[in-house]
């Protein structure tokens, strides 16, 4: 085949290859550049630590795409399409390299028998593959994927791309077949049954090649100033990904303009596909509440690409309040997020903000008022937070004044919601049943602040962080075991306890395993389990309430959301202190109930103080009183080991 660099159109191929190489890596650098001048604006934040687990995150969700075979034949496609990009632009750097320094003794990258094999097959993969994301995007069409221009050129250039080297590889096997060239050699057949022969092979290879370089250098200018940055910017957002999962950052007063956020904040802006998977897993999204997670990320992407604008700033402008405080902080738009983008840490950004001019909901401010009042949010004396004492027949120990093995922290609706003081008695009694040596606070306990935090109140929250790390150092314990999932979160995440923090189910199922606490009158019921936020996709505690339920010797279905994909109870980032939004079509909670509802299961269980609050007068007001009972999994412990004639 002619050499592509010898090619003359008045002046040599490789000097055409030359400059055109100069104005695309021109065009490519210069936006780039401004996109690192506009985020070197940004507050700075620690994202190069702890390399071994971030290049093992790459290697899981870039080069396997780990996080979008969750979706099969979407995933799949996408895995195909994204190896076929990685084969082609080492096919065209390499090919590029060599044409524009012509004296090198390298062949192209087509002439090389294992590497002509390999783009040929990722060729015929990645244009199958395209086919699909194409039926997807235009016929089979998920909500909140857009059918965009942008898109649509995009799949176009892609495709380009591809068929451009598959047809040179055809005119390359018509003049010299060559058996790395199967492919080649079928499209070189379908050529000749066209009329072209040896002597056409020759012109139509150089068309082909450059064709294809055209496409790839023109595609390189082009992306950068296209939604589609995303394609670079997407394999850093996972690499800079947020590794201690669920912790905010602290010390703000809140963001609202470009300067106020980190620049990982504002980077997600950049990686974000625009995919719509966020939006479909957001439980405030499709329950009617005014919040798009990918339009949160579109709103970051102009301003970064606008470079801060007039200095106006997203909250209030671009991003309305009511966006702002409707999300529930579930994180439901992260997990499924496949380039790691953080809409959380944003939106709490914002609301602290909000918080610091005094525009919250106003039962959202009698709550934060009664925290840092009384230490919860029930506005109640301290004193009262033991009233279901006695209802246990016995005395816990006041770890602040004995040794004991395990501190109990119940949080605030354990302790003073009436509707879920019953939970707390029985894991007082199941406790004591297997000889556990525990204690309590008493009134010492405060609130953990993890709502407060999401809430955008940082500074209450590091008020009662510290009440509490300095009831801490008072007491004597080993470990801490809590029922409440949001104190888990704080204790273990935010307030440095990891190691010494277990929710009581993972107790309970250490216990029966053991033949500390045994099984004295198995359950006979049909039941679902609902995976509370905090508990599992915060903190990946999936498996010891199931097994726990198992153990029981109920029947456990599942939910078709269930685990990292579940839904979200509503009650969230300071949700189940605010007023109803009206017009909301039907809230989390009720839609859950529903779900569990469906799988015939008798008993909703729950591992979580603010699900029982939440499916309890959701079950009312779905109308499923009465065919759904909502129990805790320890409310189900203690009646499966409660002895004959035992309260």
């Amino acid at each position: 085949m002619p050499d592509p660099a010898a090619t003359r159109w008045i002046v040599p191929g490789f000097v055409w290859l030359w400059a055109l190489a100069l104005i695309s890596f021109s065009l490519f650098g210069a936006r780039v550049a401004r996109y690192i001048g506009v985020l070197r604006r940004a507050r700075p934040e620690q994202r190069w630590d702890r390399l071994p687990r971030r290049l093992w995150l790459f290697a899981v969700n870039v080069l396997g795409q780990k996080r979008l075979f969750g979706e099969t034949w979407i995933g799949a496609a996408h895995f195909l399409i994204f190896w076929s990009f990685v084969f082609y632009a080492s096919s065209f750097f390499w090919n590029l390299l060599r044409g524009m320094a012509p004296i090198l003794p390298v062949p192209y990258a087509d002439e090389v028998g294992p590497m002509a094999f390999a783009l040929e097959a990722a060729g015929v993969l990645g244009l199958a593959a395209l086919a699909v994301a194409a039926l997807r995007r235009y016929i089979f069409t998920p909500e909140r994927l857009e059918r965009s221009r942008d898109a649509t050129l995009i799949l176009v250039l892609i495709s380009l791309v591809l068929l451009s080297s598959l047809a040179g590889s055809g005119f390359s096997a018509l003049a010299h077949p060559r058996v790395w060239q199967p492919v080649g050699k079928a499209i070189a057949g379908l050529f000749a049954s066209l009329g072209a022969d040896a002597g056409h092979a020759g012109a139509g290879y150089l068309a082909m090649w450059w064709l294809h370089m055209v496409t790839v250098l023109g595609f390189l200018a082009y992306l950068p100033y296209s939604k589609h940055m995303h394609l670079l910017a997407s394999t850093f957002g996972v690499f800079f990904a947020q590794l201690d999962e669920g912790v905010l950052p602290a010390g703000t007063e809140g963001a609202s303009k470009l300067e106020e956020f980190t620049w990982r904040e504002l980077f997600s802006g950049l990686a974000c596909a625009e995919c719509g998977r966020c939006d479909r897993a957001c439980p405030a999204f499709l329950s009617g509440y005014p919040l798009s997670p990918k339009d949160l990320m579109h709103e970051v992407k102009l301003l970064v690409r606008g470079g801060g604008g007039d200095g106006a700033g997203l909250v209030g402008a671009a991003v309305k309040n009511e966006t702002i405080w409707a999300c529930v902080t579930c994180a439901a738009c992260m997990e499924r997020c496949p380039v790691f983008n953080e809409h959380v840490p944003l939106l709490v950004e914002m609301r602290r903000r909000l918080v610091a001019n005094g525009e919250v909901d106003a039962q959202l401010q009698t709550a934060l008022m009664n925290l840092g009042r009384y230490g919860n949010s029930f506005g109640q004396s301290p004193r009262n937070r033991t009233k279901w004492v006695p209802a246990l027949g016995f005395k816990p120990k006041d770890a602040r004044n004995e040794a004991v093995e395990y501190l109990w922290l119940t949080g605030d609706y354990a302790a003073y919601d009436p509707r879920v003081q019953p939970v707390t008695v029985a894991a007082g009694k199941v406790f004591e049943r297997a000889g556990l040596n525990f204690g309590i606070l008493y009134e010492a306990e405060q609130n953990s602040g993890n709502d407060a935090r999401r809430a955008g109140e940082e500074g209450l929250f590091e008020v009662l962080r510290d009440k509490n790390l300095a009831s801490l150092e008072k007491a004597r314990f080993e470990r801490i075991v809590t029922g409440d999932p949001h104190t888990y979160h704080a204790l273990k995440n935010e307030y440095g306890r990891d190691g010494a923090v277990l929710h009581y189910s993972e107790l309970l199922a250490q216990l029966i395993a053991s033949g500390r606490l045994p099984v004295s009158q198995k359950l006979e019921a049909v039941v679902t389990y609902h995976d509370g936020c905090y508990l599992g996709r915060y903190n990946g505690v999936y498996d010891p309430p199931r097994r726990v339920i198992e153990a029981l010797g109920a029947r456990l279905l599942e939910m078709p959301r269930n685990r990292a994909t579940a839904w979200c109870c509503g009650a969230g980032g300071g949700h189940i202190w605010m007023e109803d939004v009206p017009g909301i079509e039907e809230r989390p909670a009720e839609r859950r109930v529903r779900e569990a509802a469906a799988t015939g299961a008798a008993i909703l269980a729950v591992g979580c103080p603010k699900d029982m609050v939440m499916f309890e007068d959701a079950s009312k007001t779905a109308g499923l009183e009465g065919r759904l009972a909502v129990r805790d999994v320890m409310q189900l412990a203690e009646e499966a080991t409660r002895s004959n004639g035992a309260n």
